[in-house]
C-alpha cells in the first residue's frame, strides 16, 4: 500500500500509534486502533501521537513520519527469504495439522504412558505459550520405522485414526494428501544438535526484551514458534537485544498490540554490521550470562521474569551487558534512545538494500 500512496504524492501528516480502544461491545471486545492522516500538502513538522504507560497522550513533532510511524525518512521494508546480514537461517517449527489429536496435556500423557511402551513415542511439545508460561504439554512423535510398534498401543492407534479422519475431511488439498501418513506431523523440521534457539511468534509489547531462549534439541517446537537449529549461541545475543526488539516492533505485524514475529520480515531483514570472531565470542558470553541469570530464578517462568516492573536485577544487568556489546558493534557506543536505534537500523537497511532517500535521487514524491 505505501509505495502506491507515496507514488501519488501523499505523505503522513499525523499519526496515532497503536492503542487499545475501549468500547461498549459485549464483553468489551478487544479492538486495537491506528490512525494515520495523509496529505499532499507538506506540513513543516508532522506529529506522532502515542500513549505512555500512564495513559497520557504524548505528541512528538518530527521532520517526517515513515510507514512504521517513526520519525525517519520513509523506507519500506520487504520480506526476504535469506538474511541480508548473513545471519543463521530461521524456520517455522513443526506443524501437526492433526485436529489436536497429537497434542497431549500432562495428564493425558500420564494416562497414555500407563502402557510402558508408549513413552517411546511421546516428546515434550513447545509452543509460544508453553515456552513463556512454563506450561507442560507433550505430543505423539512416531518415527516411520516405529509405526507398527506404536499402533500396537490402543491409545495411540485411536489418536492416529482420529488424525486420519480429520485430514480426510479437511477442505485443504495439502492436508488431505497427508491422510495416509496420519502417524506423523505434516511439516517436520528438526535439528541435529543438542539445543535449539526458540523465538515465540507472538509476545507482549510490554516486555523490555524479546523472550527468546534455548531448549533441548529433543523437544518438538510447534509452528507457533520460530527456531534456529544447530547454530552457535551468539545469534541468541542478537535476538535478545534491545536493538532487535525495536526493529521488530517497527517492521513486523501486530496481533492487537502484541508483537507478531516473522522470520522473513523481522530476522532476515535485521541489519547487522559484519561480525568478527571477537564480536561473536563476546555475544556468546553475553547470551550465556542471560541464560545463567534466568537459571538463578528457577522455577520462575519467562512470563514471571520479564514483567517490566519486576525483572530480576541480575537478569536486567545481563541484558544491559549484552546491549552494550551489540550497540558498540553498531556505533562504537550505547544508543541514546530507541529513536536513535531505529534511525541507525533504517540507515543500515537502506545501504544493504540499495535504497536511497528521495532527496539523494533528486526526485520529489
Amino acid at each position: 500500500m505505501w509505495p502506491l500512496i507515496f507514488k501519488y504524492g501523499q505523505k503522513i501528516h499525523f499519526a496515532y500509534s497503536s492503542f487499545k480502544w475501549s468500547n461498549l461491545a459485549n464483553h468489551n471486545a478487544g479492538v486495537s486502533v491506528v490512525i494515520v492522516g495523509l496529505s499532499s500538502k507538506q506540513k513543516k513538522h508532522p506529529v506522532i501521537y502515542s500513549i505512555d504507560t500512564n495513559g497520557n497522550l504524548i505528541a512528538t513533532a518530527t521532520d517526517e513520519i515513515n510507514p512504521y510511524l517513526t520519525s525517519s525518512k520513509h523506507k519500506e521494508v520487504y520480506p526476504t527469504q535469506k538474511s541480508l546480514s548473513n545471519l543463521p537461517s530461521m524456520f517455522f517449527g513443526n506443524m501437526p495439522r492433526d485436529g489436536g489429536h497429537f497434542i497431549l496435556s500432562f495428564s493425558e500423557s500420564e494416562e497414555l504412558t500407563r502402557n510402558g511402551n508408549a513413552i517411546h513415542h511421546i516428546r515434550i511439545f513447545v509452543g509460544s505459550k508453553e515456552f513463556v508460561t512454563g506450561t507442560i504439554r507433550k505430543c505423539l512423535w512416531i518415527d516411520d520405522r516405529d509405526i507398527e510398534r506404536a499402533l500396537d498401543i490402543p491409545g495411540i492407534k485411536q489418536r492416529v485414526k482420529a488424525v486420519r479422519e480429520f485430514r480426510q475431511n479437511s477442505k485443504s488439498k495439502s492436508t488431505r494428501s497427508f491422510a495416509d501418513q496420519s502417524h506423523r506431523f505434516v511439516e517436520i523440521r528438526l535439528g541435529k544438535g543438542d539445543s535449539t534457539i526458540i523465538v515465540p511468534s507472538v509476545t507482549s509489547e510490554k516486555r523490555p526484551y524479546l523472550p527468546v531462549g534455548l531448549i533441548e534439541g529433543t523437544k518438538i517446537v510447534s509452528n507457533r514458534c520460530f527456531v534456529i537449529y544447530d547454530e552457535e549461541l551468539w545469534s541468541l545475543g542478537l535476538l535478545a537485544s534491545r536493538v532487535h526488539l525495536v526493529w521488530i516492533g517497527a517492521v513486523c505485524g501486530r496481533l492487537e498490540t502484541r508483537f507478531s514475529y516473522s522470520n522473513t520480515l523481522g530476522w532476515n531483514t535485521f541489519p547487522v554490521p559484519k561480525l568478527t570472531s571477537k564480536n561473536k565470542e563476546d555475544l556468546t558470553r553475553a547470551a550465556e550470562n542471560i541464560l545463567l541469570a534466568r537459571e538463578e530464578h528457577f522455577p520462575a517462568t519467562i512470563a514471571d521474569m520479564y514483567k517490566p516492573d519486576q525483572m530480576p536485577e541480575n537478569l536486567r544487568i545481563a541484558h544491559e551487558q549484552n546491549d552494550e556489546i551489540i550497540e558498540r558493534i553498531f556505533i562504537g557506543r550505547r544508543f541514546r534512545n530507541d529513536t536513535e536505534r531505529l534511525e541507525k537500523l533504517f540507515e543500515l537497511y537502506s545501504k544493504m538494500t540499495g535504497q536511497v532517500d528521495n532527496k539523494q535521487k533528486g526526485t520529489n514524491h
